[in-house]
């Protein structure tokens, strides 16, 4: 765990402090409309305790946001380039899910995210975490087995897949190699 990463954890864990300040909510609120315990985010907004994907999913569904706005409006980078090096890189705690969000905060209505899926990773996200946002998955590397409510998408490198309408799904690597796909995330004005 590096400085930059230790640093982004801060950051995400006073943000969350701040997104629900911001809505007047107490802990016990948010863990209701998140569906977490009120001691766990506590532990999140003090920075003792990293959140998982999982958890920052539900999280920015009950803000109604997306994970991707969360981190981004933690990150306090401004300006049209954004380099490599600067890029926030989040580490799921849980799965060692890599997440690097690739495009400069700015007022174009898209994210672009790239993530790298560990083999043997099973990673679910809310359907509201993807509320007020269209999104694509362009697989780069790998397989990925995406599950979007019923159905199953088993796709390869190269596969470009549209999400639908906001539906609970599964990032799932069942392969020995690692995944790595980038999200590209249309967001309505509001988000």
């Amino acid at each position: 765990m590096n400085t930059i990463e230790d640093n982004l954890n801060q950051r995400i864990s006073a943000r969350i402090r701040i997104e629900r300040e911001s809505r007047g909510w107490s802990l016990s609120e948010l863990a209701e409309r998140a569906g977490v315990s009120r001691a766990m985010i506590h532990k999140i907004e003090r920075a003792d305790s990293s959140p998982t994907a999982t958890m920052l999913g539900r999280l920015s569904g009950a803000f109604g946001i997306s994970m991707s706005t969360l981190i981004a409006r933690a990150e306090m980078q401004e300006g049209k380039l954004l380099r490599f090096a600067n890029q926030p890189v989040w580490h799921d705690p849980q799965s060692h899910y890599l997440r690097r969000h690739v495009s400069p905060r700015s007022d174009l209505p898209i994210d672009l995210v790239q993530v790298e899926l560990p083999p043997g990773s099973d990673i679910p996200m809310p359907a509201s975490s993807y509320a007020l946002a269209r999104q694509l998955i362009w697989l780069q590397q790998g397989e990925l087995l995406f599950i979007e409510g019923d159905t199953r998408h088993e796709m390869q490198a190269g596969d470009c897949l549209e999400l639908g309408p906001p539906n609970d799904c599964r990032f799932i690597n069942e392969t020995n190699e690692i995944c790595i796909y980038l999200v590209v995330r249309l967001n309505h004005s509001g988000s």
